[in-house]
């Protein structure tokens, strides 16, 4: 008998990332399609603490099954800071929590999306011979992906540009993929969208996104500027969790954060206010919305978000603002710029042109190579 539940059991593939949405969502989009490629058990490994096990259990059903387990998890750094001595010990013990899921139930392949929880689980695979995919959102590689891209199989880059920027011993395990988009942003609904917020449509619809954490400084310049344009158009803000506040105003709509309602928000907006995560601006190329980017930029950031935002504006799929700082008034006349009827159009027409650069579906790409390596053809 436990010879035939040996033969009869699934494979598992796992899947880890975490710390944002942007390591999450693209991850998802690969399940959706690896669905139809190949019945395994899939389980995501993730952080005890972050955002990313409420996000992966709310689509357990509609994924057919989806395990999360949660270990421990520190955060890598590249500068001096006394927390790397304490983090370094989180990310032992991760690997040990990693490597004991593994010993009990082996990977037929591990999936990375990144981020530093990501890292014990890809070293626990290939000390225990299990193939490793790892892909990157950002047009050049952080760190977590620089750190499992010696034990990976494959490496997975949004862009042709991103290939520069890796060193030169991993250029043969490279393949462009552009970035996974979920299917559900295809389904929105405008007048699903118009009926959430009570929006009539008459107007341009803004759809602020303060991201899954929230963006102080997008929130911050949207409610100074409501003022100025509300006049002009409807504003849906989503202010990220615990940044929410009530300000009951006509032609505003705010919640601290969209899940099954984002597709038909998105569908019913004219434009888009956002950060730069490279997994909400390939969304909105899917989308063909027109963006105001404000990349994240700073110190306590390694510039990706600059870098991706920069090479949207050369595409000339989305519009920057990424002074130092920035009023209001700057914020306010950006939006009315972005809205106006006429750039709209050469923005569409240029998105359009980005969105077929290469053709590619990156999530059907990525689950058909997770199927190949399970087959060793690759």
């Amino acid at each position: 008998m436990g010879k035939q539940e040996i033969q009869t059991k699934k494979d598992l593939v796992v899947f880890t990332g975490g710390g944002t949405g942007g390591h999450v969502y693209p991850g998802l989009a690969v399940i959706e399609r690896l669905r139809e490629e190949w019945d395994a058990e899939i389980l995501w490994i993730g952080s005890r603490a972050g955002m990313e096990k409420g996000i992966v259990e709310s689509w357990a059903k509609r994924l057919g099954g989806l395990e999360y387990r949660g270990i421990p998890s520190g955060k890598l750094r590249r500068c001096f800071s006394l927390k790397n001595f304490t983090d370094v010990f989180r990310i032992a013990c991760g690997f040990f929590a990693a490597l004991g899921i593994f010993l009990r139930r082996r990977p037929a392949l591990v999936f990375s999306k990144g981020g530093y929880v990501s890292f014990p689980p890809v070293l626990a695979a290939w000390l225990l011979g299990a193939p490793v995919i790892t892909h990157e959102s950002d047009l050049d590689p952080g760190l977590a992906t620089l750190l499992n891209a010696p034990f990976a199989k494959k490496i997975c880059v949004p862009y042709e540009e991103s290939v520069a920027h890796f060193p030169a011993r991993f250029r043969k395990k490279l393949v462009v993929t552009g970035n996974p988009v979920r299917r559900e942003i295809f389904s929105g609904r405008a007048e699903e969208g118009l009926r959430l917020t009570g929006f009539s449509g008459a107007r341009p619809i803004v759809l602020v996104l303060g991201g899954s954490l929230g963006a102080l400084e997008i929130n911050a310049l949207t409610r100074a500027a409501l003022d100025e344009l509300l006049p002009v158009c409807d504003i849906i803000h989503q202010t990220g969790e615990g940044k929410y506040e009530d300000i009951p105003r006509p032609g505003y709509f705010a919640a601290p954060y969209f899940t099954a309602e984002f597709p038909h928000m998105l569908a019913a907006a004219s434009a888009v206010v956002s950060r730069a995560g490279a997994g909400s601006l390939w969304e909105l190329l899917a989308a063909e919305k027109p963006a105001l980017l404000i990349p994240l930029r700073g110190a306590g950031t390694r510039g990706d978000q600059v870098r991706n935002a920069e090479l949207f504006e050369r595409l000339g799929a989305a519009q920057v603002l990424s002074a130092a700082s920035l009023s209001p008034e700057d914020f306010a006349a950006a939006v009315k710029t972005l809205i106006a009827a006429s750039r709209r159009e050469v923005m569409l027409r240029a998105i359009r042109r980005a969105a077929g650069r290469d053709g590619k579906d990156a999530a059907a790409l990525c689950a058909a190579m997770i199927a190949d390596i399970r087959e060793r053809r690759i």
